[in-house]
C-alpha cells in the first residue's frame, strides 16, 4: 500500500550493525513478545500482511543503490556487500525464517509470539535489520485486536445478565468502527480496522474490506448501513428537521434492514420524543427497516439513557427472560461519541441499572479504536535471545538492573500449551510436546496463508 525500498524500512542505526556482532557470529535469533501492559490476554494479529506486503518482496539493485546513497547523505555506514550477496546467492529474497503463533490465538502476554532466524550464516545481521518493521507489524494490529476482543467480552458480560439473544447474533454488529478518519495514515486505518474485524462485523472503514481481501482470502470482511451525517441533515434547515429524517426512510426503508439518522444536529430531546416519537412514529413502524437514532453529544452515560426510555415512552416496550426492556425492532440507538472501553461499560452499566437491555443500543468508535494506543500499551519488544559464534548456539539476554520488567528472554525458544494456558519454553526442552510456533515465512516464501474467517474462529471459538 506504501512502496517503499525495503533496504530503508528500518531504523538509520540498523545500518551499522552489520560490523558489531563478534566475530565468528553465523546466526542470530529474536523473538516479539508483550511484557504486560493494559490487557492480561492478547489476541495475536497482523503479522500475515505485513509478510505478505513487503517481505516477500525481493530486493533488487536498484534498492541496493538507492539504498547506498540514502546512507552515505545520512551519515551513517551501509552493508552494501552483505546486501549484494543477497542478491547473488539468494536472487534478492530474504534469507530469513519466521515462526509465529497462529493469527487469532488468544494468550497471555509475556510469551513469545513470534521467532525470526537468519537461514544464510553470511548474514546474520539480517536478523535485527528487520526489526523496526517486524515489531511495528506486530504491535499496532495485535494492540486493536486486543483492545476489540475485550471489549467483545465486556460486551458479552452485559449480554448475558440484560438480552436475551444469541451472542452470535447480538455481538458481531455491537462495535463499529468509525476510526479511519481519525488515524495517522491510510495503511493504519487499513491494518487497525481489519484487526476490529476480527472481533466484530460492523466498520465504516473502507480500507479495512480493501485490507480483508488483499491479505486475508475475505471477499467481504465487513458490513455497514446507510447512515446520515450532520450535514445531510443540516442542509435542510432547523425547520425541516423532520423533512429530513423522513427523507432518510423514503430513500433507504425497505431496501436497507437498518438506516443510521444522526438526530441531536439541534435538540436531541425535541428530535426524540417529537420527530421520532410523534411526527415520524407510524412511518417508523410501517417502513420495514429498522431506525437507529444516534445522539452525538453530551455525556454518553445520561444521554443514552435518557433517549432510551423517551423512545420507549412512544414507541413502548418489551420485557424480556431476564427482566429488561426492550424497544420495537423498529427503532434502536447508536452512541458513536465519546466512545472507549470505560465509556462502553459505563453506558451499559448505567443502562442495566436502568433496567434496559443492552439490545437496545450499539456502538461506533473513533480515535479510541484505532490510534489512541502505542507499542507501550502492551509493551512490545523483539529481542535477540541466542546467537551461533564459531557453530555454537549461546543464550543471550538483557537484564537492566534499572528496570527489572525489561529482562528478555534466553535462548532458542517454543511456546506450548498447559492444561490451563501457555508457557514459553526453551526450544531444547520440547521434548515431545507440539511446539506452538509454527513456521510462517522462509527465505522470501510465505509458508502459511489464512483467512479471515478462520482467525475468526480461533479468537472467538
Amino acid at each position: 500500500m506504501f512502496a517503499i525500498n525495503p533496504l530503508l524500512n528500518t531504523d538509520s542505526y540498523k545500518q551499522s550493525h552489520y560490523a558489531q556482532y563478534p566475530p565468528g557470529t553465523t546466526r542470530v535469533s529474536s523473538y516479539i513478545e508483550s511484557r504486560g501492559g493494559r490487557f492480561p490476554q492478547l489476541l495475536f494479529f497482523g503479522l500475515q500482511a505485513y509478510l505478505k506486503e513487503y517481505l516477500t518482496e525481493a530486493i533488487t539493485a536498484d534498492h541496493i543503490a538507492e539504498a547506498a546513497e540514502v546512507s552515505a547523505a545520512h551519515g551513517i555506514p551501509f552493508n552494501e556487500a552483505g546486501w549484494r550477496h543477497v542478491l547473488k546467492a539468494h536472487g534478492g529474497r530474504i534469507p530469513l525464517a519466521i515462526e509465529a503463533v497462529p493469527e487469532g490465538t488468544v494468550l497471555p502476554s509475556h510469551n513469545v509470539l513470534v521467532q525470526a532466524v537468519n537461514t544464510d550464516p553470511a548474514v546474520p545481521w539480517i536478523t535485527g535489520f528487520f526489526e523496526t518493521a517486524l515489531v511495528r507489524a506486530v504491535w499496532y494490529a495485535t494492540s486493536v485486536a486486543t483492545l476489540a476482543y475485550h471489549i467483545r467480552s465486556l460486551m458479552a458480560g452485559f449480554g448475558s445478565r440484560t438480552s436475551d439473544r444469541a451472542p452470535e447474533d447480538a455481538l458481531p454488529v455491537m462495535l463499529n468502527d468509525f476510526g479511519s478518519r481519525g488515524v495517522s495514515s491510510l495503511e493504519s486505518s487499513a491494518i487497525g480496522g481489519l484487526a476490529h474485524l476480527v472481533a466484530f462485523e460492523g466498520t465504516d472503514n473502507m480500507p479495512a474490506l480493501l485490507a480483508g481481501r488483499r491479505w486475508y482470502g475475505a471477499p467481504m470482511a465487513g458490513i455497514s448501513v446507510p447512515a446520515a451525517e450532520h450535514s445531510t441533515i443540516t442542509a435542510w434547515g432547523e425547520a425541516h428537521e423532520a423533512d429530513a429524517f423522513r427523507n432518510m426512510i423514503d430513500q433507504f426503508a425497505g431496501k436497507y434492514p437498518v438506516i443510521s439518522v444522526v438526530s441531536d444536529s439541534y435538540d436531541i430531546f425535541r428530535a426524540v420524543s417529537q420527530i421520532w416519537g410523534q411526527e415520524l412514529r407510524g412511518r417508523v413502524m410501517a417502513c420495514g427497516s429498522t431506525i437507529v437514532v444516534r445522539p452525538d453529544s453530551g455525556d454518553p452515560e445520561e444521554i443514552v439513557v435518557e433517549v432510551i426510555q423517551r423512545l420507549m415512552a412512544d414507541y413502548g416496550s418489551v420485557t424480556n427472560a431476564k427482566g429488561f426492556a426492550v424497544l420495537p425492532d423498529a427503532i434502536r440507538i447508536i452512541q458513536g461519541d465519546g466512545v472507549n472501553i470505560n465509556s462502553i461499560e459505563a453506558v451499559l452499566t448505567a443502562m442495566e441499572e436502568a433496567g434496559l437491555s443492552s439490545d437496545n443500543i450499539v456502538f461506533g468508535m473513533g480515535g479510541a479504536l484505532l490510534q489512541q494506543l502505542d507499542r507501550d500499551t502492551q509493551k512490545f519488544a523483539m529481542k535477540a535471545s541466542a546467537v551461533e559464534i564459531d557453530g555454537e548456539w549461546q543464550d543471550i539476554f538483557k537484564d537492566p538492573v534499572t528496570d527489572p520488567e525489561k529482562v528478555s528472554k534466553k535462548g532458542r525458544l517454543a511456546l506450548v500449551r498447559k492444561p490451563r494456558g501457555f508457557e514459553t519454553i526453551a526450544a531444547a526442552d520440547l521434548g515431545e510436546r507440539e511446539n506452538l510456533l509454527e513456521p510462517v515465512f522462509k527465505d522470501g516464501e510465505l509458508l502459511r496463508d489464512e483467512t479471515l474467517e478462520e482467525i475468526r474462529r480461533r479468537a472467538l471459538g
